[in-house]
């Protein structure tokens, strides 16, 4: 894990008690979420997340991304459950 991501975990802990992140993923994640009202939340990339088990647990994309819907984003946790972003390339 990035020493980088490692210290925003440690002291996310502040910004917000409560939030929580899928062990083993911490290399998926890639900032915080805010809404108005709301306590911020951890954010990962849902395309690092597949990779990651894919290049971790050998899984093929298709087996990996099954897994991420029904394991990863079909896990609720709470209010501290983590949000993942579907990125896009612009240009």
């Amino acid at each position: 894990m990035d020493n980088d991501i490692e210290e925003f975990l440690d002291s996310f802990s502040e910004i917000n008690e409560n939030a929580l992140y899928p062990t083993g993923l911490e290399d998926a994640v890639i900032g915080m979420v805010e809404r108005f009202g709301m306590a911020p939340l951890i954010l990962l990339d849902r395309e690092k997340c597949i990779k990651i088990f894919m290049d971790r647990d050998g899984m093929e994309y298709e087996e990996a991304e099954e897994f991420f819907d029904f394991n990863v984003i079909g896990a609720w946790m709470g209010e501290g459950t983590p949000c993942f972003a579907s990125l896009i390339k612009v240009g």
